[in-house]
């Protein structure tokens, strides 16, 4: 039964929503879920990207630490044989040569290793992006 004062009681009036109106719902309904898989895609895309970039990130920070190491561990030994050898010289005039050639040999070896460790991280910055280079190009056509 239905309470005439309470508005909430009151029985439901049915009616017919115009033809138009159901065909633009529908219409408005298949963009949104058309839009919304284009989306998820577009989104499983890119988090795929960045997983990958961030593999490539992760490998390469660890080659580079490792060849750090390496060359630590090698300047460090030639410092210690360097001082080694000071300790066994008898004159000034083989301290002065040694000393140049220890210092020649060291500036040499620090720029090959300078040259190195540039060569590792550009070689890591372009692993790095080519993930982002295959994506974007799935998404963005070049000109013609």
């Amino acid at each position: 039964m239905t309470n005439p004062s309470d508005p909430f009681s009151a029985s439901i009036i049915p009616f017919e929503v115009p033809e138009q109106m159901r065909a633009f719902a529908e219409k408005g309904v298949l963009q949104a879920r058309d839009s919304y898989a284009k989306f998820k895609d577009a989104a499983e895309t890119h988090n795929s990207t960045v997983e990958a970039v961030f593999t490539s990130v992760s490998k390469g920070a660890s080659e580079y630490s490792a060849k750090l190491v390496e060359f630590m561990k090698a300047n460090t030994s030639a410092q210690l044989d360097f001082a080694q050898q000071l300790f066994g010289l008898k004159s000034p005039a083989e301290a002065l040569e040694l000393w140049t050639g220890h210092t020649r040999k060291q500036f040499e070896t620090y720029t090959a290793q300078a040259k190195e460790l540039a060569e590792l991280g550009q070689k890591v910055a372009s692993e790095t992006a080519e993930p982002i280079k295959a994506s974007a190009s799935k998404f963005y056509k070049p000109a013609a």
